[in-house]
Order: C-alpha cells, then sequence, then structure tokens
C-alpha cells in the first residue's frame, strides 16, 4: 500500500559513513558486447543480493511518500577479467566458500531458468565457458581473488 504522506527527510549532513566487512565484486570477461555486459552484471547481482538476508536495505521514499523497491545496501566494484583470471576466481571463491555466482556464455541462448541451470549442469566445473562471476566475502579475500583484473571502464 503506497503511503501518500511526505517522508522525513533525514539528516544527510550527520549520518556517519558506513565500513563493510565484506566486498561484492562483479568479474566480466572483456569481449562482451554492452549489452552482454549489463545483462551478466544484472543476473550475477541477483544472485549476490538473494544470498544473504542482511545485504538488502530497507524500501525507498521520495518526500511525496511513494515507495520503491530497496537495494544492496553496500557498493559492487566491477572488473574485466581474462577467461583464466575468471576460472582461477571461481575456483578461489569456492575454496574460500565465499557468495558466488557465475554466468556462462551459453546463457546467452538459453530461453529460460531451468534451461540456464541445465546448461550448466552440463559441463564439468573445469570447462564452464565463463562470461561472468559475482563474489561477496570478506575484503581481504575478494581483494586477493580480484587482484590482476582491472577496473571495468
Amino acid at each position: 500500500m503506497e503511503n501518500h504522506h511526505p517522508a522525513p527527510v533525514p539528516d544527510l549532513e550527520s549520518s556517519a559513513p558506513v565500513h563493510f566487512d565484506t566486498k561484492v565484486a562483479v568479474l566480466l570477461a572483456p569481449d562482451l558486447l554492452p549489452w552482454q555486459e549489463l545483462n551478466v552484471t544484472a543476473f550475477l547481482m541477483s544472485g549476490i543480493a538473494t544470498s544473504a538476508s542482511d545485504l538488502v536495505g530497507e524500501p525507498y521514499r521520495d518526500r511525496d511518500g511513494h515507495e520503491y523497491l530497496p537495494m544492496l545496501r553496500q557498493p559492487v566494484l566491477v572488473f574485466t577479467a581474462d577467461p583464466a583470471h575468471l576460472a582461477a576466481a571461481r575456483g578461489k571463491a569456492l575454496e574460500r566458500d565465499m557468495a558466488l555466482a557465475i554466468y556462462t556464455r551459453e546463457l546467452f541462448s538459453t530461453p529460460h531458468d531451468e534451461a540456464n541451470r541445465a546448461a550448466v549442469a552440463a559441463v564439468p566445473a573445469a570447462d564452464l565457458d565463463l562470461v561472468g562471476l559475482a563474489i561477496r566475502g570478506p575484503k581481504n579475500g575478494v581483494d586477493r581473488i580480484t587482484k590482476g583484473a582491472t577496473k571495468h571502464a
């Protein structure tokens, strides 16, 4: 139900900066088209956002009282990484038991979610044609995994 009463405006000047114990990173293959980069990032982040109940904040409200969906509470860093780095990052994230979402090249040609899962299930882990992955974990662990990747431009 929509609230039509003006929402209180927070005092942004007195808000203390928030420090996170974890970091979220998306790594993308360098050969993706712009629409593919956006599509892969959106799908990967949906996986991260649903991986823990405390990742999503409260709903947003404008001054007129219209409510909007909540979003992830912490920043997301996006990197470009070659196929070898993507494969290594997947392995390291699994070893460290980090939240991990993957996107393989085959998913561009599947028609729905069940087909997506079947496409991934049909391929041994070492042979996954990764075009993107998202990880969430302790800052130092994510920093180690993303070392050598370049910030997406």
